[in-house]
C-alpha cells in the first residue's frame, strides 16, 4: 500500500471520528422546552446590517412586526450601509414606532475605507440601542412570531453571555440551492453540536444574541476589526475568552431564523469564500483543526478521483472512501434534518457529493489566498 493511500486512509478515520463526536454532541444538545414566561422586563435591540437591501426587507419587517413579545420592549434598528437603492426608504415608510433608521452615510465618510462595513454598522446601532440584550440577523431573514419570545426565555433561564441560535435556509427551487441547503444544514449541525462539547466556538450572525454589556466589556470589535468578515464567530470566541461557560446554543424550532440560498455559482463562491477567509483568524485553534481535517480529506478525494480514472486498481478504493463519506455525513446529517425538517432533502446527498468536495477545496483554497467580492465590495 503505497504512502498516498495511506494518508487518504487515515485522513478518512480522522473525518470519522469528528463526524461521530458532532453527532454526539447534537444528540447530546438537548432541546429548549420554555417552562415559564418571559419576565417583561429584559429590553432587546435588533439589529438589521443592509446594504441595498430593498426587495428583502419588507418581509423581514413584517415578520418583525408580528412577533409575540412585547413591542415597548422592542427596538429594531435597521443601519443603511450607502445603500443605492431605497432601502433607506422602505425603513422610514414601515408603519411601526419601534423601527429605527441609522445610515451610515451620517456617521462616515464614503472616502473613508474600511475592511468590514458591518461590524462597523453593528457597532454604530450598539452605540444607539436601549436594548440589554442584542440580536443580530440579516436584511435577507424571516422568522416565526415567537423568535424574540423564546430567545428571551431561554437567555432569562440560562444568563448566557452569547447565543447562538439556528439558521435554515428556504425557497430551494432547484438542484444548486437543495445542496446549498444540505451545506448550511450541515454546519448548523455542527455549530449546535460544538457548542453542546465545548470544542469550539461556531455560529451565524443572521441569528444570535449577547449582551450589550458584555459586549463593551470585551471592547467590542477591538482587534477583529481589519477583518472582513467575523461579526459573529470572532465576536463569539473574544466572550468565549472571557466566560468560557457563558455561552449557549438555542435548540428550538420557534427560534429558527430562515434565510435565502444564493442564486448563482458566482455568488455562493464569494461567499463560502468569505466564511473560509477565516479560518486562519482564529484564535480558537481547536476549531481550525477541525476544519483542516474537513479541508484535507476532501482535498484527497478530489486528487484521488483522476488518479482512480487512469489506475484501474485505484478504482475500488476510490469508491470505499467516498461511500464512506456519504455514510459517516448521513449518520450526523439525519437527526440535524429532522429538527430543520429537511430530511426529503438527504437524497441529494450522494449526487451532491460531485460538487460538494471540489467546492470545498476551491473555497478553502481561496479563502486564504484570494480575495471576493460582498456586497458590491471586493475584499482581499
Amino acid at each position: 500500500m503505497n504512502i498516498f493511500l495511506i494518508i487518504v486512509l487515515l485522513l478518512g478515520v480522522a473525518y470519522c471520528l469528528l463526524l461521530l463526536w458532532y453527532g454526539l454532541g447534537w444528540k447530546q444538545l438537548r432541546p429548549f422546552v420554555p417552562s415559564k414566561p418571559v419576565s417583561g422586563s429584559t429590553r432587546v435591540t435588533v439589529i438589521i446590517p443592509a446594504r441595498d437591501e430593498e426587495q428583502n426587507l419588507p418581509p423581514l419587517l413584517e415578520a418583525l412586526q408580528q412577533q409575540t413579545y412585547a413591542a415597548a420592549l422592542l427596538q429594531i434598528i435597521v443601519i443603511d450601509d450607502f445603500s443605492t437603492d431605497n432601502t433607506a426608504q422602505v425603513v422610514r415608510s414601515f408603519p411601526a414606532s419601534n423601527v429605527q433608521l441609522l445610515r451610515m452615510s451620517d456617521h462616515l465618510d464614503l472616502t473613508q475605507r474600511l475592511n468590514s462595513y458591518k461590524k462597523k454598522a453593528i457597532e454604530l446601532a450598539i452605540g444607539q440601542a436601549t436594548g440589554d440584550l442584542i440580536v443580530t440577523t440579516d436584511a435577507d431573514c424571516i422568522m416565526g412570531p415567537r423568535w424574540i419570545e423564546v430567545l428571551v426565555q431561554f437567555y432569562e433561564t440560562h444568563s448566557f453571555k452569547f447565543i447562538a441560535a439556528p439558521v435554515s435556509f428556504y425557497k430551494e427551487y432547484n438542484f444548486f440551492k437543495i445542496l446549498q441547503s444540505l451545506d448550511f444544514m450541515n454546519m448548523q449541525g455542527i455549530t449546535g453540536s460544538v457548542a453542546q462539547l465545548k470544542i469550539g466556538t461556531m455560529c451565524n450572525g443572521a441569528n444570535l444574541a449577547y449582551k450589550k454589556a458584555v459586549f463593551h466589556e470585551v471592547g467590542g470589535f477591538n482587534g477583529i476589526d481589519t477583518i472582513a468578515s467575523g461579526d459573529d464567530m470572532l465576536l463569539m470566541y473574544k466572550i468565549y475568552k472571557k466566560y468560557p461557560n457563558g455561552i449557549g446554543y438555542l435548540k428550538n424550532e420557534d427560534a429558527i431564523v430562515r434565510t435565502l440560498p444564493v442564486d448563482t455559482l458566482k455568488g455562493f463562491m464569494h461567499q463560502r469564500i468569505r466564511w473560509s477567509s477565516k479560518a486562519d483568524k482564529y484564535e480558537d485553534k481547536r476549531l481550525t483543526w477541525m476544519l483542516a481535517i474537513v479541508y484535507f480529506w476532501n482535498a484527497a478525494l478530489l486528487l484521488m478521483g483522476p488518479v482512480a480514472v487512469f489506475y484501474p486498481e485505484w478504482r475500488n478504493w476510490f469508491l470505499i472512501c467516498l461511500l464512506f463519506k456519504i455514510t459517516v455525513e448521513l449518520y450526523f446529517m439525519i437527526p440535524v434534518a429532522r429538527f430543520f425538517h429537511k430530511t426529503m432533502l438527504l437524497v441529494w446527498v450522494i449526487p451532491g457529493q460531485l460538487f460538494h468536495i471540489p467546492y470545498i477545496v476551491i473555497a478553502g483554497w481561496l479563502g486564504k489566498f484570494g480575495s471576493y467580492q460582498w456586497k458590491g465590495r471586493k475584499v482581499n
